[in-house]
Protein backbone atom coordinates (compact mmCIF):
# COMPACT_ATOMS: atom_id res chain seq x y z
CA UNK A 1 0.00 0.00 0.00
CA UNK A 2 3.08 2.42 0.09
CA UNK A 3 2.57 2.60 -3.62
CA UNK A 4 -0.70 3.94 -3.44
CA UNK A 5 0.20 6.20 -0.41
CA UNK A 6 3.08 7.46 -2.94
CA UNK A 7 1.10 7.91 -5.60
CA UNK A 8 -2.25 9.84 -3.84
CA UNK A 9 0.48 12.40 -2.07
CA UNK A 10 2.32 13.17 -4.97
CA UNK A 11 1.13 16.52 -6.63
CA UNK A 12 2.06 16.35 -9.73
CA UNK A 13 -0.14 13.28 -10.50
CA UNK A 14 -3.24 15.12 -8.15
CA UNK A 15 -2.89 17.55 -10.70
CA UNK A 16 -2.66 15.94 -14.15
CA UNK A 17 -5.75 14.18 -12.52
CA UNK A 18 -7.58 17.54 -12.01
CA UNK A 19 -6.78 18.45 -15.74
CA UNK A 20 -7.82 15.00 -17.15
CA UNK A 21 -11.59 15.66 -15.30
CA UNK A 22 -11.83 19.38 -16.38
CA UNK A 23 -11.25 17.96 -20.66
CA UNK A 24 -13.67 14.85 -20.00
CA UNK A 25 -16.33 17.16 -18.64
CA UNK A 26 -16.04 20.39 -21.14
CA UNK A 27 -14.40 17.88 -23.82
CA UNK A 28 -17.84 15.85 -23.42
CA UNK A 29 -20.09 18.23 -22.89
CA UNK A 30 -18.83 19.80 -26.09
CA UNK A 31 -18.94 16.60 -28.09
CA UNK A 32 -22.53 15.75 -27.79
CA UNK A 33 -23.61 18.79 -28.27
CA UNK A 34 -22.28 19.29 -31.18
CA UNK A 35 -23.11 15.78 -31.89
CA UNK A 36 -26.40 16.26 -31.64
CA UNK A 37 -26.93 19.13 -33.46
CA UNK A 38 -25.64 18.01 -36.37
CA UNK A 39 -26.97 14.32 -36.45
CA UNK A 40 -30.53 16.22 -36.34
CA UNK A 41 -30.65 18.11 -39.76
CA UNK A 42 -28.56 15.46 -42.05
CA UNK A 43 -31.23 12.98 -40.64
CA UNK A 44 -33.50 14.62 -42.84
CA UNK A 45 -34.77 13.37 -46.13
CA UNK A 46 -33.62 15.61 -48.97
CA UNK A 47 -37.23 17.04 -49.16
CA UNK A 48 -37.02 18.76 -46.00
CA UNK A 49 -33.09 19.91 -46.05
CA UNK A 50 -31.87 20.65 -49.48
CA UNK A 51 -28.58 20.62 -48.67
CA UNK A 52 -28.39 17.36 -46.18
CA UNK A 53 -26.33 15.22 -49.21
CA UNK A 54 -23.17 18.40 -49.38
CA UNK A 55 -22.97 19.09 -45.79
CA UNK A 56 -22.91 15.45 -45.07
CA UNK A 57 -20.38 14.91 -47.96
CA UNK A 58 -17.98 18.03 -45.93
CA UNK A 59 -18.08 15.86 -42.69
CA UNK A 60 -17.56 12.44 -44.15
CA UNK A 61 -14.25 14.44 -45.94
CA UNK A 62 -12.76 14.99 -42.69
CA UNK A 63 -12.29 11.60 -42.14
CA UNK A 64 -11.04 10.69 -44.94
CA UNK A 65 -8.54 13.37 -45.23
CA UNK A 66 -6.19 14.60 -42.92
CA UNK A 67 -4.37 18.03 -43.14
CA UNK A 68 -1.23 16.58 -41.77
CA UNK A 69 0.18 16.69 -37.70
CA UNK A 70 1.95 20.35 -38.67
CA UNK A 71 -0.82 22.31 -40.10
CA UNK A 72 -2.85 21.25 -36.94
CA UNK A 73 -0.38 22.10 -34.46
CA UNK A 74 0.12 25.25 -36.39
CA UNK A 75 -2.95 26.38 -36.10
CA UNK A 76 -3.65 25.44 -32.56
CA UNK A 77 -0.68 27.85 -32.34
CA UNK A 78 -2.05 30.74 -33.89
CA UNK A 79 -5.33 30.23 -32.15
CA UNK A 80 -3.45 31.27 -28.95
CA UNK A 81 -4.67 27.61 -27.40
CA UNK A 82 -1.74 26.00 -26.28
CA UNK A 83 -0.63 25.17 -22.98
CA UNK A 84 -4.64 25.46 -21.78
CA UNK A 85 -7.28 22.48 -21.77
CA UNK A 86 -9.22 24.23 -24.59
CA UNK A 87 -6.29 23.19 -26.68
CA UNK A 88 -7.25 19.41 -25.78
CA UNK A 89 -10.84 20.11 -26.60
CA UNK A 90 -11.67 22.47 -28.97
CA UNK A 91 -9.39 20.85 -32.27
CA UNK A 92 -11.75 17.66 -31.72
CA UNK A 93 -15.56 18.76 -30.93
CA UNK A 94 -17.01 17.84 -34.09
CA UNK A 95 -16.55 13.93 -33.68
CA UNK A 96 -18.00 12.67 -37.16
CA UNK A 97 -17.66 9.23 -36.39
CA UNK A 98 -20.67 9.56 -33.46
CA UNK A 99 -22.53 12.10 -35.83
CA UNK A 100 -22.72 9.11 -38.22
CA UNK A 101 -23.88 6.71 -35.72
CA UNK A 102 -26.50 9.57 -34.12
CA UNK A 103 -27.82 10.55 -37.11
CA UNK A 104 -28.40 6.96 -38.44
CA UNK A 105 -29.94 6.41 -35.15
CA UNK A 106 -32.30 9.12 -35.33
CA UNK A 107 -33.47 8.02 -39.06
CA UNK A 108 -34.79 4.70 -37.41
CA UNK A 109 -36.88 6.49 -35.34
CA UNK A 110 -40.89 6.41 -36.55
CA UNK A 111 -41.30 9.36 -38.84
CA UNK A 112 -44.79 9.33 -37.23
CA UNK A 113 -44.17 11.02 -34.10
CA UNK A 114 -42.01 13.92 -35.84
CA UNK A 115 -45.37 14.64 -38.15
CA UNK A 116 -47.89 13.52 -35.43
CA UNK A 117 -45.43 17.02 -33.15
CA UNK A 118 -45.55 19.10 -36.29
CA UNK A 119 -49.10 19.15 -36.67
CA UNK A 120 -49.56 20.39 -33.06
CA UNK A 121 -47.65 22.78 -33.44
CA UNK A 122 -44.46 22.27 -32.36
CA UNK A 123 -41.16 23.11 -33.62
CA UNK A 124 -37.43 21.52 -34.29
CA UNK A 125 -36.14 22.19 -31.37
CA UNK A 126 -39.51 21.41 -29.28
CA UNK A 127 -39.18 18.07 -31.32
CA UNK A 128 -35.55 17.25 -31.08
CA UNK A 129 -35.45 17.85 -27.48
CA UNK A 130 -38.56 16.38 -26.64
CA UNK A 131 -38.78 13.53 -29.14
CA UNK A 132 -35.71 12.61 -30.49
CA UNK A 133 -32.69 13.04 -27.29
CA UNK A 134 -35.05 11.10 -24.93
CA UNK A 135 -35.93 8.07 -27.31
CA UNK A 136 -32.03 8.24 -28.20
CA UNK A 137 -30.90 7.63 -24.60
CA UNK A 138 -29.23 3.67 -25.90
CA UNK A 139 -27.18 5.61 -28.59
CA UNK A 140 -26.61 8.81 -26.95
CA UNK A 141 -25.20 6.71 -23.81
CA UNK A 142 -23.22 4.75 -25.87
CA UNK A 143 -21.35 8.08 -27.58
CA UNK A 144 -20.96 9.32 -24.49
CA UNK A 145 -19.07 6.60 -23.47
CA UNK A 146 -16.99 7.16 -26.09
CA UNK A 147 -16.20 10.42 -26.12
CA UNK A 148 -15.22 9.97 -21.86
CA UNK A 149 -13.00 6.80 -23.02
CA UNK A 150 -11.45 9.14 -25.51
CA UNK A 151 -10.75 12.32 -23.92
CA UNK A 152 -9.11 10.13 -20.56
CA UNK A 153 -6.69 7.99 -22.36
CA UNK A 154 -5.72 10.70 -25.44
CA UNK A 155 -1.77 11.11 -24.11
CA UNK A 156 -0.22 12.55 -27.40
CA UNK A 157 -1.91 15.95 -28.01
CA UNK A 158 -1.48 16.23 -24.05
CA UNK A 159 2.92 15.60 -24.90
CA UNK A 160 2.34 18.21 -27.99
CA UNK A 161 0.21 21.12 -26.62
CA UNK A 162 1.37 21.04 -23.09
CA UNK A 163 4.71 23.24 -22.98
CA UNK A 164 4.93 22.53 -19.23
CA UNK A 165 4.90 19.17 -17.59
CA UNK A 166 2.68 20.10 -14.79
CA UNK A 167 -0.04 20.97 -17.66
CA UNK A 168 0.00 17.65 -18.79
CA UNK A 169 -3.41 15.18 -18.91
CA UNK A 170 -3.26 12.52 -17.00
CA UNK A 171 -2.14 9.74 -19.69
CA UNK A 172 0.50 12.18 -20.98
CA UNK A 173 2.00 11.99 -17.37
CA UNK A 174 1.55 8.42 -17.14
CA UNK A 175 3.07 7.45 -20.42
CA UNK A 176 6.15 9.80 -19.00
CA UNK A 177 6.35 7.80 -16.12
CA UNK A 178 5.98 4.39 -17.38
CA UNK A 179 8.28 5.09 -20.80
CA UNK A 180 10.85 6.85 -18.80
CA UNK A 181 11.43 8.58 -15.74
CA UNK A 182 13.56 11.81 -15.63
CA UNK A 183 14.97 11.76 -11.72
CA UNK A 184 15.90 15.19 -12.18
CA UNK A 185 12.16 16.74 -11.98
CA UNK A 186 12.17 14.83 -8.63
CA UNK A 187 12.07 16.31 -5.58
CA UNK A 188 14.66 15.20 -2.38
CA UNK A 189 11.86 13.37 -0.40
CA UNK A 190 10.55 11.57 -3.64
CA UNK A 191 13.87 10.45 -4.51
CA UNK A 192 13.33 8.83 -0.73
CA UNK A 193 9.97 7.56 -1.07
CA UNK A 194 11.20 5.62 -4.16
CA UNK A 195 14.21 3.87 -2.42
CA UNK A 196 11.39 2.77 0.14
CA UNK A 197 9.24 1.08 -2.82
CA UNK A 198 9.83 -0.63 -6.02
CA UNK A 199 9.50 1.14 -8.80
CA UNK A 200 7.21 -1.31 -10.86
CA UNK A 201 4.50 -1.43 -8.19
CA UNK A 202 4.79 2.87 -7.96
CA UNK A 203 3.95 2.56 -11.95
CA UNK A 204 1.33 -0.09 -11.39
CA UNK A 205 -0.03 2.06 -9.08
CA UNK A 206 -0.30 5.24 -11.02
CA UNK A 207 -1.72 3.35 -13.73
CA UNK A 208 -4.51 1.38 -11.71
CA UNK A 209 -5.89 4.61 -10.43
CA UNK A 210 -5.84 6.43 -13.53
CA UNK A 211 -8.19 3.80 -15.02
CA UNK A 212 -10.18 3.37 -12.20
CA UNK A 213 -12.79 6.33 -13.18
CA UNK A 214 -13.34 4.49 -16.55
CA UNK A 215 -13.74 1.32 -14.93
CA UNK A 216 -16.35 2.40 -12.17
CA UNK A 217 -18.59 4.52 -14.79
CA UNK A 218 -18.47 1.36 -17.25
CA UNK A 219 -21.00 -1.28 -15.95
CA UNK A 220 -23.44 1.90 -15.60
CA UNK A 221 -23.42 1.92 -19.64
CA UNK A 222 -22.67 -1.46 -20.58
CA UNK A 223 -26.26 -2.45 -21.11
CA UNK A 224 -26.79 0.43 -23.58
CA UNK A 225 -23.70 -0.08 -25.05
CA UNK A 226 -24.66 -2.72 -27.34
CA UNK A 227 -28.32 -1.71 -28.04
CA UNK A 228 -26.98 2.04 -29.08
CA UNK A 229 -24.41 0.47 -31.56
CA UNK A 230 -26.99 -1.99 -33.81
CA UNK A 231 -29.71 0.43 -33.45
CA UNK A 232 -27.35 3.01 -34.82
CA UNK A 233 -26.29 1.03 -37.68
CA UNK A 234 -29.16 -0.46 -39.11
CA UNK A 235 -30.38 2.51 -41.97
CA UNK A 236 -27.94 4.44 -43.77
Amino acid sequence: MQSYDYVFNKPQFLTSVTITVQRVLLGVTLNMLLTILAAYPLSKERSSFRFRTLYAWIFVFTILFYGGLIPWYMTIRATGLLDSVWALVLPGAVPVFNIVILLNFFRGLPRELEESAFVDGARHWTVLLKIFVPLSMPALATLTLFCVVTHWNSWFDGLILMNHPERYPLSSYLQTVVIGKDLNQLSPQDVLRLSEISDRTSKSAQIFVGILPVLLLYPFLQKYFVKGIVLGSVKG
